[in-house]
């Protein structure tokens, strides 16, 4: 029996080749121009306002990360999910797993804002009125928990690995497999999660895996 595709994807090239002993060294300071690209763009936001005859209406846009309200009143009022903020979400998460792939010393290549690079991430456009239950957006994030509880301790292992990593580099030049897979699996779990209960792309519950 086939099996089917989860609708977040996720694979990074293995860096076959001997890494950057110097940035990796001092990855966490090199990282920090591209963090505070990414800072502006999660906390960013403008308001505007206009007032009335007798009242003042405050009217606040956030760029802020990932677009999780909007959708989820969409979805849940008019079964539509915009194309554009889908895309925005997608870029966004894109963007923001090159930069932990970087810092996860998984690549020495430095971030881009707009190329794949060794990250390939990518979703499924969902057809609402086909794809999704309209009030799901609602608990999603309460069914989740439980993935949030292995998460918490996958996270701890996976700083490990990458410190481990770390040393394998400076000391070899190189990425060890396992650990590399190792990570790469909670990388891809943790937008699965994300898929599932922020994005919301997806009702396909998230499989407890690490694998592809």
């Amino acid at each position: 029996m086939q099996q089917t595709t989860y609708p977040v994807t996720l694979s990074i090239d293995y860096p076959d080749r001997p890494l950057n002993r110097l940035t990796s060294f001092f990855r966490i300071f090199v990282a920090i121009p591209i963090l505070i690209l990414l800072g502006t763009i999660t906390s960013q936001s403008q308001s505007f306002q206009s007032s009335g005859a007798s009242r003042g209406v405050s009217y606040s846009a956030v760029g802020a990360g990932i677009l999780f309200l909007p959708p989820l009143l969409m979805i849940l009022f008019r079964q539509k999910y915009p194309r554009w903020w889908f895309d925005w979400n997608l870029q966004f998460l894109r963007f923001g797993t090159r930069i932990g792939v970087f810092l996860a010393l998984m690549d020495d290549t430095y971030p881009s804002t707009d190329e794949e690079q060794s990250v390939h991430l990518d979703l499924s456009y969902p057809d609402v009125p086909q794809d999704l239950n309209r009030w799901l957006p609602l608990v999603k994030w309460i069914l989740a928990i439980p993935h949030y509880i292995v998460l918490f301790f996958l996270y701890i292992a996976a700083v490990i690995c990458v410190i481990i990593a770390w040393f394998a580099i400076l000391f070899t030049g190189r990425y060890p497999q396992g650990l590399f897979n190792f990570v790469e699996g909670v990388i891809r779990w943790h937008l699965r999660v994300a898929g599932y209960a922020l994005v919301l792309v997806t009702d396909a519950y998230p499989p407890f895996s690490l694998a592809p």
